[in-house]
């Protein structure tokens, strides 16, 4: 392992800088939709226009956490993780015929994923409970 030398450390800190960029993007892409929301009513003001629940709505400033399920949204997480921990483990297999070095971390790292694909199953069955009285938390 001590001879990865330079190429794996920039291989990481492009990774790295890959996942940061997208971060940053997704919070960027969030604010500028926020400032046109914000200046589409503003100008709206500005005009003398009515401004009404409806038109407030549409602009996606109100009523926004009324739509919001976290349980569904737990239980859709839960179904995008645990399968990615089963393929972690399935590449885990394979890649441990050729470097028996790597099967184990790859195994610990599948478990991570089915633990916290468990936990989000849990919290989505936790919350709907919240939901219960709606009659609507389940498919």
């Amino acid at each position: 392992m001590d001879d990865l030398g330079l190429g794996a450390g920039l291989a990481a800190l492009a990774f790295w800088g890959f996942v940061a960029v997208a971060v940053v993007t997704t919070v960027w892409n969030g604010i500028r939709k926020r400032e046109t929301q914000h200046e589409t009513l503003r100008r709206a003001i500005e005009s003398g226009q009515q401004i009404d629940d409806a038109l407030l709505a549409k602009l996606a400033l109100v009523g926004n956490d009324e739509e919001r399920r976290p349980d569904r949204e737990f239980g859709i997480t839960a179904m995008w993780v645990l399968p990615v921990a089963a393929g972690v483990a399935v590449l885990a297999l394979i890649l441990g015929i050729a470097v028996p070095d790597a099967m184990l971390p790859l195994l610990g790292a599948s478990g991570l994923l089915a633990c916290l694909g468990i936990g989000y199953l849990i919290a989505a069955k936790v919350v709907a409970r919240w939901y219960a009285g709606d009659g609507d938390s389940r498919p």
